[in-house]
């Protein structure tokens, strides 16, 4: 048989047939009238064997072979001798006798090895040159993880009977948390586009307009800091459905989607329904609200017990109105000063004033505490905590200290690897309506179409710090993998919402008028959800950072090393749109 197979798919069954194979060159080893040639493609890794025979096996131009190149070849398959075969290689059983070889194109020398693991060079230069890093194995498995990924959710939402729609990508600007990309109008100059945060207003559009049950695999921007986990450009799984009875038809539609996401892609199964934890719970519990939940160390109010010690800092911010909040560390007695100075550095690093210790011991418990508190208290605060001997209690002590401790949970869990294995997934719900920032106005806590609870529409003007929203998020492991809510679906009630955000009704005008005359006209209770794809295969896959799943990622600062975007454009380009620079002082 004659026929192209791909260099990963050779097995002893091919012994004896004739193929064809392309690739490129991954390493050469030259042994005189013997040349070994080791040929990757996709799918994977074959050896080539380059003999002096009497046939022609284009021996000589194999000497010439560098990394990279890229060949075509036809040979004989063959099994390998048992001392020679590879068991590191899937293909190691066999090897190719090369008959015919085309160098289709010679490659310079690469920046780094494709078959290394990326120590050998930095991040930039990768990036640089990332249609060469995109040849590595892992890259290949993440890339074909997402696509993998992808098509198990669209196949689940199509059963489901969501159409998948597109949005625009050029829309105006609405507030959605992030700075917008703006994108000047060459035909209405000094007008903007922006690019979409999210399709938040398309989609409550398409249920307006009775498509019923909305999908999109879409590409959101948002201009903001960057970190291992977030890009400037990003993909999202959006959806929208009418006519919800609850959240928990939202809920049970993203529990079908990952169930086979899991199971297809992971062989996970995973247990639904996902558990759910109010959000004022999750802050009490974990001091987060996307806690990790698989691992204890959970945050108790101690303040009874430890406001009647001696100890003025407790004392003293209870009277205050502060709270006096603890987590017990299974073995933390043995920890360092050094590691409890970094645990310190933590809590004052997220709000905290300092981090209180009491180490549980034989001989009893030892801590610059102690004395302050008195032995009653501190025998009180263990058995409050079910601390056992080797334990170490962690406190804080002030109001709104749970983020804090919070944080603190979650560096001791890293040290002490609980965080890893398995897959818990939780929904957190009842999140507040609005929030305050630095200056005191009101903020929407998700966005402003979120729906209140029905029985606290009523405080909306006299209390609105206490209305619950219908908003949801869906946590994974301690990350937030995306989030969702009921929306308003009356105008009279989303232009409240707007006057409580200080939105004047001209400025709602302005920039929601299509939106609100929409709701006018027969708009159905709906809501839905956006889960962020980016950070779900990252997770698949292991991988601790966004740029190891996407084919063509930005750096940290924004950048793509690959294209050197974003760049200055011509003076003509800036004068068909009508703009011009402002020069910077040096």
């Amino acid at each position: 048989m004659t026929g192209r197979s791909y260099c990963g798919s050779f097995s002893r069954a091919d012994a004896g047939q004739t193929v064809t194979a392309f690739g490129w060159v991954q390493r050469r080893r030259d042994l005189g009238k013997l040349t070994f040639v080791t040929l990757r493609d996709h799918t994977g890794v074959v050896q080539l064997v380059f003999a002096d025979t009497e046939e022609d096996t284009a021996l000589s131009e194999a000497h010439t072979l560098n990394r990279e190149d890229v060949l075509s070849i036809e040979g004989a398959v063959r099994v390998r001798t048992d001392k020679d075969v590879n068991p590191e290689m899937a293909t190691g059983e066999i090897e190719i006798l090369v008959t015919k070889m085309e160098i289709l194109n010679r490659a310079v020398t690469p920046p780094f090895l494709v078959d290394g693991d990326g120590s050998d060079t930095t991040e930039e230069t990768r990036l640089r040159f990332r249609y060469v890093d995109l040849r590595r194995p892992r890259l290949h498995r993440n890339l074909a993880l997402r696509h993998a990924v992808f098509q198990s959710a669209r196949r689940i939402l199509t059963e489901e009977r969501f159409l998948e729609i597109e949005t625009p990508m050029l829309t105006k600007s609405t507030p959605e948390g992030a700075r917008d990309f703006l994108v000047p109008s060459r035909l209405s100059p000094g007008a903007f586009y922006a690019l979409p945060q999210s399709p938040q207003l398309f989609k409550q559009l398409f249920m307006i307009g009775g498509i019923d049950r909305y999908f999109q695999m879409v590409k959101c921007f948002r201009d903001e800091d960057l970190r291992a986990d977030r890009q400037p450009e990003f993909t999202q799984l959006d959806l929208e459905m009418a006519f919800p009875q609850s959240k928990d038809a939202v809920f049970a539609v993203l529990e079908r989607v990952l169930s086979a996401v899991y199971r297809e892609v992971a062989q996970i199964d995973l247990e639904t329904p996902f558990p759910r934890l109010p959000h004022a719970e999750a802050m009490d519990r974990f001091g987060s609200d996307k806690p990790d939940v698989r691992y204890g160390m959970e945050l108790k109010n101690v303040s009874e017990i430890a406001a009647n010690g001696g100890f003025g800092v407790f004392t003293d911010a209870v009277r205050q109105g502060g709270k006096i909040l603890a987590i017990s560390v299974p073995g933390g007695a043995s920890y360092s000063r050094k590691t409890l100075d970094e645990l310190q550095d933590v809590a004052k690093t997220h709000g905290a004033h300092g981090l209180a210790w009491i180490k549980v011991e034989e001989a009893g418990s030892t801590s610059p505490i102690v004395r302050h508190l008195g032995a009653n208290v501190v025998v009180s605060l263990i058995e409050r905590m079910e601390a056992a001997v080797g334990d170490l209690l962690l406190l804080v002590a002030g109001e709104k200290m749970e983020a804090a401790l919070g944080a603190v949970r979650v560096d001791v869990a890293r040290r002490e690897g609980l965080d890893c294995g398995s897959w818990k997934f939780l929904w957190i719900t009842d999140f507040p309506l609005f929030g305050t920032d630095e200056s005191g106005e009101l903020t929407s806590e998700h966005h402003p179409f979120t729906s209140p609870w029905p029985a606290h529409a009523s405080l909306l003007e006299k209390a609105p710090l206490e209305v619950l929203s219908e908003a949801y998020d869906l946590v994974l492991n301690g990350l937030e993998l995306g989030s969702g809510s009921i929306r308003i679906h009356s105008r009279a009630l989303q232009e409240r919402i707007f006057r409580l955000l200080n939105i004047s009704a001209e400025e709602a005008e302005l920039r929601f008028g299509f939106f609100l005359r929409a709701l006018e006209y027969g708009a159905p209770p709906h809501g839905g959800f956006a889960l962020g794809m980016d950070r779900l295969v990252m997770l698949l896959a292991g991988e601790r950072s966004l740029r190891d799943v996407i084919a063509y990622p930005k750096t940290a600062t924004g950048l793509c090393p690959l294209t050197d975007a974003p760049m200055p454009v011509s003076e003509a380009q800036l004068e068909e749109l009508g703009l011009q620079l402002r020069k910077q002082e040096d």
